[in-house]
């Protein structure tokens, strides 16, 4: 029988880093619209994957079931990457961050 290996890309990168001390450390600084800024550090970004995990598993997603995540590029996307990455579902991300008529400007 063939052994696989198992990785959790989440726990390789936020959990790890909060168990050694460096949890008050930067691991996501976001900049948006002018004047919209969010620095987030290892403990608040594993306090919010594992909140958005919570939330994906009692709306009924479980180890194996594949997530599409459809967001613009706001500090919640990699929230929810992780998030799927912690339960064990493959995911994809859709970019929607363009309105209606960005993709047809004569409209």
């Amino acid at each position: 029988m063939v052994q696989r290996g198992q990785l959790n890309v989440s726990v390789n990168c936020l959990d790890r880093h909060v168990e050694a001390g460096r949890g008050d450390r930067v691991a996501y600084h976001w900049e948006g619209e002018p004047g919209d800024r969010r620095t987030i550090t290892y403990t608040e970004l594993l306090a919010e994957v594992c909140r958005c995990a919570n939330a994906f598993k009692e709306l009924g997603v479980r180890r194996s079931d594949r997530v599409a995540i459809y967001m613009p590029m706001i500090p919640e996307l990699p929230v929810a990457m992780l998030a799927c990455a912690w339960i064990g579902a493959p995911h994809t991300v859709v970019f929607g961050g363009f309105g209606g008529g960005a993709a047809w400007p004569d409209r």
